[in-house]
């Protein structure tokens, strides 16, 4: 694909990134730059460490050794409550609270009236008369753009999206990653985390491959798209 937002950034840098947790290695000396434009797909099998490296760029994990750099600050040095205001986040399963989508929404900005509340889900694709409607009344794709919505409230630079449709039917999927495809074209870049490989041709401008904890190099994730499988292509 062609897309590319306006404004690239420096993005997050990994400098020999290490996850250890209960004596097993989930993300092994990583050292990769995940440009701040665009659609970024991160691909693998269960258990690859995906989720893990997603959550390193807004501190809900921190490294073992190496280290995460934000346009070149070490995330280590940031606030990490100001960080994910910067760096939204979007789960595999909507987290939504008890009360009104308003209330759901008002986590991010208490402050903000129903007009800007309105926009935010205006965005995510979902009308302003949602604003009223229980939380834990919304369908699963309908939930998981209210959570949308509540990231975008913060301002994200970027939006980091972990396996957002995979607990979805076709259609919502297709509505949350037409989502995603119109916020990085709009200039808010997404990393998105993924087990489908073909959901990842579709959408992402880029596509980094991991495997076991790794993350494989330029040839062998174009053979791993090209076969659409993360079998190792080279048997």
């Amino acid at each position: 694909m062609g897309h590319r937002s306006d404004s690239p950034r420096d993005g997050f840098r990994f400098e020999a990134v290490s996850v250890v947790a209960d004596g097993a290695t989930i993300v092994d000396e990583v050292s990769i730059v995940l440009a701040c434009e665009g659609v970024t797909a991160v691909a693998g099998p269960s258990g690859a460490g995906k989720s893990t490296l997603l959550r390193l760029c807004n501190r809900l994990e921190v490294p073992t050794a190496g280290r995460v750099l934000l346009d070149g600050i070490d995330l280590a040095e940031l606030d990490p409550l100001a960080l994910r205001r910067r760096v939204g986040m979007v789960f595999q399963r909507p987290v939504v609270f008890a009360g009104s989508v308003r209330d759901n929404l008002r986590v991010a900005d208490d402050g903000a009236g129903d007009e800007t509340l309105g926009e935010a889900l205006g965005r995510a694709g979902l009308e302003s008369s949602f604003l009223d409607r229980r939380a834990d009344d919304l369908s699963g794709g309908e939930a998981q753009r209210s959570c949308i919505a509540r990231a975008l409230l913060t301002g994200p630079e970027v939006l980091l999206m972990d396996e957002p449709t995979s607990a979805l039917d076709v259609d919502a999927r297709a509505t949350i990653e037409q989502l995603a495809r119109s916020l990085a074209d709009q200039g808010i870049p997404v990393v998105w985390v993924t087990h489908d490989l073909d959901q990842a041709d579709r959408l992402a401008d880029r596509t980094i491959v991991m495997i076991d904890g790794r993350v494989v190099d330029e040839a062998a994730t174009e053979r791993y798209l090209a076969a659409r499988s993360f079998e190792d292509p080279d048997t």
